[in-house]
């Protein structure tokens, strides 16, 4: 198979971002005397603002109404983009910077896959925007990781099969996305924590183009 096209994945993937929600969720926590684990963080990567209040009122056991939740997503967004207003170039996670350049020359398509609603903002700051040809977000979905549906709109802007794309994943919903979407995955982070991905590393540090050619 030629592989023609990669996707990536945002929070923990091409930025470190991953704290900046950490810290919003907290924050928004506070309200109804909850505490965020690091654990329980690790559950929300990958998928929506909606679904992780969901899944933290659960923990916390607290019923909200509805306008409640409606006012706590946006504070918890505000309270993020107020912690991410100052990023720059340094966010971007090592190694980043030399995989994109190989697959530039190389003639790879390159499409972003995030479930995040800031990503053009984040991609903007830190100058990684030129570097995409499509960048399907939270805006342009109405499905969540694990569905497939981000990585599919991905491939379809690209002009790709998804027999023809390799995704970039760090949390378990964006792998099984991946995998549901019939794409080739590559999971940044640890085997500990994620299963299902043709192959797993711990940065792009680890990885050339010529090494998932023949996945």
């Amino acid at each position: 198979m030629k592989y023609k096209a990669c996707l990536f994945d945002l929070d923990g993937v091409l930025v470190d971002t991953a704290i900046y929600h950490f810290q919003a969720w907290k924050t928004l926590g506070k309200q109804f005397d909850f505490e965020l684990s690091h654990e329980q963080n690790e559950e929300l990567k990958g998928i929506s603002r909606v679904e992780s209040l969901e899944k933290i009122l659960q923990w916390a056991n607290y019923q909200a109404t509805h306008e409640q939740k409606d006012r706590w997503l946006k504070e918890k967004n505000e309270n993020y983009l107020a912690l991410i207003s100052n990023m720059n170039s340094n966010e971007i996670l090592p190694g980043v910077i030399s995989f994109l350049q190989q697959l530039k020359e190389q003639g790879f398509l390159i499409a972003l896959g995030s479930a995040s609603k800031n990503a053009q903002i984040i991609l903007e700051k830190t100058g990684l925007i030129t570097w995409f040809h499509a960048i399907i977000d939270g805006n342009k979905v109405s499905k969540s990781k694990p569905d497939p549906e981000v990585f599919q709109k991905g491939a379809e802007a690209l002009g790709c099969s998804s027999e023809e794309c390799i995704v970039f994943e760090d949390a378990q919903a964006g792998i099984d996305a991946a995998k549901a979407g019939g794409m080739k995955v590559i999971g940044i982070g640890s085997p500990l924590v994620l299963s299902g991905a043709d192959k797993i590393i711990s940065s792009f540090t680890e990885i050339q183009v010529s090494d998932f050619m023949t996945l």
